[in-house]
């Protein structure tokens, strides 16, 4: 008798970023089609940055106030574990009396707490024997992020934090889709969570010669647009409840984890890029090998696409070698929140949810390639991210 299939399901999601601070807020945000830039004064040049809203910085003063604990947090750490008791809310996983051993974590960023680990470091160059704060060590590690949202929404089980640079969103919700396959946890929070927005971050985005130099446009954020570098950093998280549910038992309008893909390329540069985008071509078809095109095909694909002419252009490459007859629709977010490096994967997958229930918002604002005939379902989205050192990952998902 054959095995009945089983799906990873999208019970819950939880996100803050530079559009809102709910799921809600930031559809609304979507749908208004109204960039989430800024600019600040940054060794004394204007430089676009795109960050919280006030509402989104009053939601998280008021988590702090909540617990004493977290005064001591990284503000990585504090979206994470607002965005992960969100998802967790939606999906009915909160039981504040006991801590559930079959709900396991993970959440990863790309740089970890790296508005705290700047500030440690200044402290301990200004203090005069050389010395730091107790609370550097436990506070800075990139081991915070699981555990500090593992008590927050009272998780027993497994905690797992890690980074592998701007793919680590997708990395961690793949690890979910593995655990949940095999057994390993009954539901699993996964996501991802980025600060970057410190002196020394983005001082290194400039000095790779990527950062946007358009501090006044509308749209500092071009990706695919023309032949400059506008490279911006943003800051957000998302996490997702996810579960396996036998196939009888999906419900309509369930969004499902269809797939996951995963490539790598030797590095050729520091940032790892190849013109042909081997990486991102390994990726998707790793992903599509687990996918039935003979019954489905892929409606629209959400690149990583942050903005630089050489990323943007080999990821295009990929996608045109992958399907090489005719490619899926393409557009991106970061035309709106810029790049959030670790957490960038999980919120385009946000992004993917809003899209399948709002398909012709691509024909009212940014996207790059219209061919989605008006009024046709979205059902099947491919979400790519990659990062320096030649990784990418892919992931589908998919609308009941």
């Amino acid at each position: 008798m054959a095995e009945a299939k089983q799906h990873i399901v999208i019970r819950g999601t939880g996100v803050i970023s530079p559009l809102g601070h709910s799921v809600a807020a930031v559809n609304e945000a979507y749908s208004s089609g109204k960039p989430a830039f800024t600019s600040i004064l940054h060794s004394g040049e204007p430089t676009p940055v795109a960050a919280l809203p006030d509402h989104a910085e009053e939601e998280l003063r008021r988590l702090v106030k909540s617990n004493p604990n977290y005064r001591q947090l990284d503000r990585s750490v504090l979206m994470a574990i607002y965005a992960a008791r969100q998802a967790a809310a939606e999906a009915g996983w909160l039981n504040p009396g006991y801590a559930s051993d079959d709900l396991a974590v993970n959440i990863g960023s790309s740089r970890g707490a790296t508005g705290l680990f700047e500030q440690h470091y200044d402290s301990f160059k200004e203090s005069v024997q050389g010395s730091t704060l107790p609370g550097a060590s436990p506070t800075t590690t990139l081991g915070n992020l699981s555990s500090w949202v593992a008590h927050a929404v009272n998780a027993g089980g497994a905690q797992i934090s890690h980074s592998i640079t701007c793919s680590t969103a997708l990395m961690a919700i793949a690890n979910g889709v593995a655990w949940l396959k095999a057994g390993m946890a009954k539901r699993f929070l996964a996501g991802g969570t980025e600060a970057p927005l410190t002196p020394f971050t983005i001082a290194q985005m400039k000095a790779v010669g990527i950062y946007s130099k358009q501090a006044d446009a509308l749209y500092p954020c071009q990706p695919y647009a023309g032949e400059q570098n506008t490279f911006v950093l943003g800051e957000g998280a998302a996490v997702f409840a996810l579960e396996l549910v036998a196939e009888a038992d999906l419900k309509k309008d369930d969004i499902v984890v269809e797939a996951v893909g995963f490539g790598f390329e030797s590095i050729t540069s520091k940032t790892g890029i190849s013109a042909e985008g081997i990486n991102f071509q390994k990726a998707m078809r790793h992903a599509l090998s687990q996918f039935s095109a003979t019954t489905r095909t892929v409606d629209l694909i959400i690149t990583h696409s942050p903005g630089t002419k050489a990323g943007d252009k080999a990821e295009l490459e990929a996608i045109k070698s992958v399907f090489p007859e005719r490619y899926p629709a393409i557009t991106t977010n970061k035309w709106l929140i810029g790049h959030t490096l670790g957490a960038s994967g999980a919120l385009s997958i946000q992004y993917a949810c809003f899209l399948f229930s709002s398909p012709n918002y691509l024909f009212k604002h940014y996207f790059f390639e219209k061919s989605i005939p008006a009024n046709n379902p979205i059902d099947t989205i491919l979400v790519n991210a990659a990062g320096f050192g030649g990784n990418a990952s892919s992931i589908l998902v998919r609308k009941v």
